[in-house]
């Protein structure tokens, strides 16, 4: 569940395929993500699953994989 809604975000958010997300899709190498994207994707992260993310951990996410993880973290 929360992987297919940070799917959702990333397709909603860059306008990329479903497809195209994948676990081990790299977020600025394969996704294009920039520094504006990670701000909106934080926001949005936030919004969606009702909790804090910090300007650090955005920074040191790499893959939809950590992205995963990081929100599963957070949600114990």
């Amino acid at each position: 569940m929360v992987k297919t809604k940070i799917v959702d975000i990333f397709v909603d958010l860059l306008g990329v395929s479903a497809e195209e997300v994948t676990e081990d899709a790299r977020l600025i190498e394969d996704l294009a993500v920039d520094s504006l994207d990670a701000v909106e994707l934080s926001l949005a992260l936030e919004e969606q699953f009702s909790l804090t993310v910090e300007d650090h951990e955005i920074e040191q996410l790499q893959t939809v994989s950590d992205v995963i993880n990081l929100i599963q973290r957070k949600l114990g």
